[in-house]
């Protein structure tokens, strides 16, 4: 059996370092509130927000909802925007995407103010993921990605990684800061021709398509580390699953991160190391 690349003990490690910051910006007066908008109740989102608020409780992060109603308009939602950059005491802004359909997802992230967009949304975050330069933070899934392989040892200068999505919140950006890593890095998606052999070719394989269980036995080869990304509701089975048919894929590598309590720990610690780092920067 594999060996499981669990997400609690990197979470554990970076909230551990953010506490005292945490309360020297309470102590100055300024503590750090991270603003939540969501427009909707998918069940994955409302389970990421529950994973959110009990970390944020636990380091004294304030949290507050940003709650556009459900079937809102554009205008709507930008007006909800336009209220967390007015206000003062929100450190950065987390919006839940994908939004849903009829709202225009590029315009609403082009409006938030750059300084509180804590999950690389904006362009000035993407420009500096892709550039190196400027400043701005890293989509939050991705940079969780490369927390969890440097804190199990998993170096990345010269080895074969594919990333399976090529999407702006991970795929893309991940890639990009894996290359930086010296990592030989090959993108694929839902066009790439015979995508099981891509998949087989990596010594490190990195799953985000959204699709439930969509890498299966015939994608892996022994001796690969797999991080899946993915966090799915299957209704059937009522619970959470990754994009990486866990059953049949963890007795044939060396190592995995279960889905739940892999990536999405170290995404929302992630988000709230963030969220601390803008608001220091802010005074």
């Amino acid at each position: 059996m594999s060996r499981e690349l669990r997400g609690a003990p990197v979470a554990a490690a970076i909230a551990e370092g953010l506490r005292r910051r945490v309360d020297a910006l309470a102590e100055a007066g300024r503590p750090p509130v991270l603003a939540v908008l969501r427009v909707g109740e998918r069940p994955d989102d409302l389970s990421y927000e529950r994973g959110l608020q009990k970390r944020a409780d636990a380091l004294g992060i304030g949290l507050r909802r940003v709650l556009p109603p459900e079937g809102c308009g554009q205008g709507e939602l930008e007006a909800a925007i336009r209220s967390v950059n007015e206000d003062d005491e929100v450190s950065g802004c987390l919006m839940f995407r994908p939004l849903p359909a009829g709202l225009d997802g590029e315009a609403a992230c082009t409006l938030l103010a750059p300084g509180k967009d804590v999950d690389g949304v904006t362009p000035l975050s993407l420009a500096k993921v892709f550039s190196g330069r400027g400043r701005g933070f890293a989509p939050c899934t991705a940079e969780a990605a490369l927390r969890l392989l440097d804190h199990y040892g998993i170096g990345l200068s010269g080895r074969r990684v594919t990333v399976v999505g090529r999407s702006l919140i991970v795929g893309r950006p991940l890639a990009l800061l894996l290359q930086a890593r010296d990592a030989t890095v090959t993108l694929c998606h839902s066009r790439t021709r015979d995508l099981a052999a891509a998949c087989r070719g990596a010594e490190v394989l990195v799953v985000a398509t959204g699709r439930p269980r969509m890498v299966g036995a015939d994608f892996v080869t022994p001796g690969q580390v797999v991080v899946d990304v993915g966090i799915n509701w299957d209704g059937e089975a009522g619970r959470l699953v990754g994009d990486v048919d866990f059953d049949a894929v963890a007795p044939l590598v060396s190592a995995i991160t279960p889905v739940p309590g892999g990536i999405g720990s170290i995404t929302t610690a992630v988000l709230m190391e963030h969220v601390v780092s803008a608001a220091e920067l802010r005074h």
